[in-house]
């Protein structure tokens, strides 16, 4: 039993690894208006999707990365200060919004319910299991 409690502890711990910064993104991402931000390239509105953040998405891209997507040179990585967001449906209702933010090297990843709680931040496996295997963690658009 003790050891159950400490895998389950351990492991919520683990997912959001980074509440602090998790909701100083949402505040931003919410002040930008980040639903009046560009579409990637094959994302024009909301799309169907297999993934995990629901049948179907809608993805929106800031400036720094609208800009590196325009550039049309390939990249291999993309650069600091890129904001990626999606908002997932599942059935026809927003279920989900998730963010990834470059800083410096690396994304920050966060997970969120609709009103803004957090559930999931920083570099957690339920997001890097996926995204870690991608052209720089990016896996919707080349």
């Amino acid at each position: 039993m003790r050891r159950l409690l400490f895998v389950t502890v351990f492991a919520a711990g683990c997912s959001n690894q980074n509440p602090g910064s998790a909701e100083a993104l949402w505040d931003e991402l919410q002040a930008d208006e980040y639903h009046s931000w560009s579409r990637p390239p094959g994302y024009p509105g909301r799309t169907p999707s297999s993934t995990v953040h629901g049948d179907e998405v809608e993805i929106f891209v800031n400036d720094v990365l609208a800009t590196a997507l325009s550039a049309g040179a390939p990249l291999s990585r993309w650069p600091d200060g890129a904001r990626i967001v999606k908002d997932g449906f599942q059935g026809g209702t927003n279920h989900v919004v998730v963010a990834m933010d470059k800083r410096g090297d690396e994304w920050f990843f966060a997970e969120y319910e609709p009103d803004g709680e957090v559930l999931y931040s920083g570099h957690p496996h339920a997001c890097t299991r996926c995204h870690g295997d991608a052209n720089d963690g990016v896996l919707a658009f080349a």
